[in-house]
């Protein structure tokens, strides 16, 4: 079983050393997955996670449970550093708890996503208590794409997470298709506007050298007729 690296942030910007990483903060963001990378070992499942929850415990379970599914798993214990991470490294999805309670809550979490011109598009599962259906609410409402009550069958959970994944590389697809589209459209209409440029400044020759020509024929006649 290939053991992907699990990633914990505290608040002071170090890795836990309770998940064997130590490493800064700066040279994690950059070199999120390095390690594993510098294998040449394939990710299973081609996708990597960010866990944002305020409790170091459910990040572990989380991690651990994620990992073994076969993601790469990055794991954050608060909104704020959760923002800057996204920011510096890519991620194919976020799990995102609603119950935080430090500074940015996971509602303030997806607001500053869906806010942004890079990540207003990256998949997001909210994660809440089965007690709180109205937070559940707000967050589908403000922009979650799926969410997940706790607590929760993790096949399910990767089922779900497989499917926004699936869904966000099609649309992807789509896009860059439309955008090469919107580009062939836009280059064969300036091809069509030069060709329509080259034929007229055609006619406005063949214009002036039928004139010419008539000028011409109009001097023979009258060279003719005098004699």
């Amino acid at each position: 079983m290939v053991v992907m690296p699990l990633i914990i942030f505290s608040r002071s910007g170090r890795y836990s050393r309770a998940f064997g990483l130590a490493w800064g903060r700066e040279q994690a963001a950059m070199n999120l997955f390095g390690e594993f990378e510098k294998c040449g070992r394939p990710r299973p499942r081609g996708a990597d996670l960010l866990v944002v929850d305020q409790s170091r415990t459910n990040l572990q379970v989380m991690g651990g449970r994620l990992t073994r599914l076969g993601y790469g798993v990055a794991l954050i214990d608060n909104g704020a550093e959760a923002l800057d991470l996204i920011q510096a490294r890519r991620f194919d999805l976020l799990l995102l708890d609603l119950a935080m309670t430090d500074a940015f809550s996971g509602l303030m979490v997806l607001r500053e996503l869906r806010g942004g011109t890079t990540t207003a598009e990256m998949p997001v599962v909210v994660v809440s208590s089965r007690s709180d259906p109205a937070a559940a609410v707000e967050a589908l409402q403000a922009g979650a794409d799926d969410h997940i009550a706790k607590p929760f069958d993790f096949d399910v959970l990767a089922a779900r997470i497989d499917r926004r994944i699936k869904r966000h590389r099609m649309v992807e697809i789509l896009r860059r298709s439309y955008a090469d589209l919107d580009a062939r459209i836009a280059r064969r209409a300036v091809e069509l506007g030069e060709l329509r440029a080259e034929m007229a400044q055609v006619q406005a020759d063949r214009a002036r050298l039928m004139s010419t020509v008539d000028d011409l024929n109009g001097q023979l006649e009258r060279l003719g007729a005098g004699h």
